[in-house]
């Protein structure tokens, strides 16, 4: 996992939380972060795109996570809310970032922001959205073996062992 883009996640998770819980424009946010925090060992664009675009994407994210609860969005917590927001999104817009990383970086920062068994809800949400949007990728992943095998008895009948 790339520091730069874990913490850009970190700083996109506050901020996006700050935004759910007061409303206020996105830009004055940005500025805000970007004011308190040393932008320096942090990917910006990265921070800057999820920041922005999770809002823009808000309906089609939240219809993603909805399925998979158990109790209405507007009730979890807003600081998992916001987390699987951004989980959703880079699930569903960011093919390039693996489905495991987008889940292991949900359940670190549930780890650090979530209530105590918070990391088990966002484990177990973002697994189902990716197992909607990625689920050849998922296949693939589970099926190296099959390919393994497949190319061993290639050889093997090429070699006639």
């Amino acid at each position: 996992m790339s520091k730069a883009r874990h913490k850009a996640r970190r700083l996109a998770t506050q901020a996006l939380y700050a935004w759910q819980m007061s409303g206020q424009d996105l830009t004055e946010i940005d500025e805000q972060i970007r004011l308190d925090h040393d932008m320096s060992k942090i990917d910006q664009k990265y921070f800057a795109e999820l920041l922005h675009k999770v809002p823009a994407h808000l309906q089609e994210l939240d219809d993603h996570i909805r399925p998979l609860l158990d109790r209405d969005l507007d009730i979890v917590d807003p600081t998992e809310r916001a987390i699987l927001r951004l989980g959703a999104y880079e699930i569903a817009f960011r093919p390039d970032v693996p489905y495991r990383v987008v889940i292991n970086e949900g359940v670190e920062l549930a780890k650090i922001f979530g209530a105590e068994d918070g990391h088990k809800f966002i484990n177990s949400i973002l697994d189902g959205i990716a197992r909607k949007l990625r689920a050849v990728e998922i296949k693939a992943a589970a099926s190296p073996k099959a390919s393994e095998n497949k190319t061993s008895s290639n050889k093997k009948g090429a070699t006639g062992k």
